[in-house]
């Protein structure tokens, strides 16, 4: 009975379209984009402004203003004070919060969908409205410091993890942190931020998602109202970006740390992201990701490293292509006791090799091509999911329409696509590999 269960659950899955949501867009008179995704499956809305603009196109010796402002536009207005934004929210019985990335800096709500226009309202002041004084920019800057110091600088893991991506971008942006290094972040000022501020908040720059209980003549209504008095900026900002110059030489680093408790070995690749109207290696690259290092037990890593040689308690693979540029995969194994960086370092090599030569497994890849449908579908159950999927994307440089081909991409892919998706990667020359240890021995056997 259950194998017959599994058997009608999966047939459901494949039977059940992977794109089911309903998705309108258009774009306000001045040039505002507008994304409406129904959902009227409970009465609730999530209205979410994304700006074209992340830690990527910062000025240079200001890293981590994107942040900083981010923080910033919760300080108020002329019509609402500082603080009270969220209490604002919070008093309708909804929740917010603003996250940065590289490509994207992101506002949003869920509130009761009768509450939309206020949303709107509050936030379009404080598009163009911002209002500043020095002591809630210092207030603040101490704050992201404090933040710096509690996620970074007492964490060897994310230490290690933020030098990996300085050394693989020798050019490009990324290779900053989205938080800003420390000595920069201590010397942003209040005319720094309004000067970021009014150089790329307009909404021209701006893309408005509102997913839930609606209807697009409503949320059309709604934004022309709010939105759409707010006037052009006129000189949307270019976001051409330094890019990386050809990669001749492999880098390798070592941080030793008193802290650490367990030595890390970690490699990462320069990757293609996920393109306007291509997306398919994209989509291999995610396929790879998941054959080399998804469930331990069958995984290519796991398998090898964790249960065939036992010389590593942890291996995985990270890819994420939704990146306006060359993005990063990664691959990790955690040794086991007794077992060398060193060691572990030519199990991967290894193992690696043997992948390429030897090739995908039908069996398992048609297991991942399962997995990845059914995570398509089960993820159009949270409709704040799917307002972030389309923002992120289209603040990313992608179209509503590649949001909406993407599942099936991935279900196009073939495992010959994979294999010529890994050859291209695993080129030695655009790639950091790094080891995370205490002090100690390790640093012998990387320098012979």
């Amino acid at each position: 009975m259950a194998m017959m269960r599994s058997l009608l659950v999966l047939l459901a899955l494949w039977a059940w379209p992977a794109q089911a949501e309903t998705v309108t867009d258009f774009t306000l008179d001045n040039g505002m984009q507008v994304v409406v995704i129904e959902d009227h499956r409970a009465p609730v809305a999530v209205h979410m402004v994304w700006y074209r603009v992340g830690a990527a196109d910062e000025p240079p010796g200001h890293s981590g203003i994107a942040h900083f402002l981010e923080h910033l536009m919760f300080k108020g207005t002329d019509e609402i004070g500082p603080g009270e934004f969220s209490l604002a929210v919070k008093a309708q019985g909804g929740s917010d919060n603003a996250f940065t990335s590289w490509d994207y800096t992101a506002y949003f709500q869920r509130v009761a969908a009768d509450r939309l226009g206020l949303m709107m309202q509050m936030e379009a002041d404080r598009m163009t409205g911002l209002r500043l004084d020095e002591e809630n920019v210092k207030t603040e800057r101490d704050v992201i410091l404090e933040e710096r110091n509690q996620r970074t600088e007492n964490d060897p893991g994310a230490l290690f993890r933020e030098q990996m991506r300085a050394a693989l971008y020798l050019n490009h942006p990324y290779g900053t942190p989205i938080i800003g290094w420390k000595h920069e972040i201590e010397a942003l000022s209040k005319d720094d931020a309004l000067s970021f501020y009014n150089r790329h908040y307009a909404p021209e720059d701006a893309i408005l998602v509102v997913a839930g209980d609606v209807s697009p003549e409503q949320v059309h209504a709604l934004a022309q109202a709010h939105y759409g008095a707010l006037p052009a900026a006129g000189a949307t900002v270019d976001r051409a970006r330094p890019q990386e110059p050809p990669h001749l030489a492999g880098r390798r680093l070592v941080l030793e740390d008193d802290r650490v408790a367990q030595p890390l070995l970690m490699r990462s690749y320069l990757a293609p992201e996920r393109d306007p109207g291509d997306q398919s290696r994209a989509a291999a690259l995610s396929y790879l990701a998941a054959l080399l290092g998804g469930e331990g037990a069958t995984s290519v890593l796991g398998e090898r490293l964790q249960f065939e040689a036992r010389l590593a308690l942890y291996t995985g693979a990270g890819y994420d292509g939704l990146s306006r540029d060359d993005t990063t995969f990664d691959v990790y194994v955690v040794p086991a006791p007794g077992v060398s960086l060193a060691e572990a370092e030519a199990a991967l090599d290894e193992a690696l090799s043997d992948f390429i030569e030897e090739g995908v497994d039908p069996a398992l890849f048609a297991s991942l091509k399962t997995q990845m449908h059914a995570s398509e579908i089960y993820a159009r159950d949270n409709v704040q999911g799917l307002a972030r999927r389309y923002g992120a994307a289209l603040a990313s440089g992608l179209t509503v329409a590649d949001v909406q081909d993407w599942p099936a991409v991935l279900q196009a892919v073939t495992a010959d696509e994979v294999m010529a998706a890994a050859r291209d990667l695993f080129d030695p020359r655009r790639s950091v590999t790094g080891w995370l240890t205490r002090p100690g021995h390790e640093i012998a056997e990387v320098t012979q």
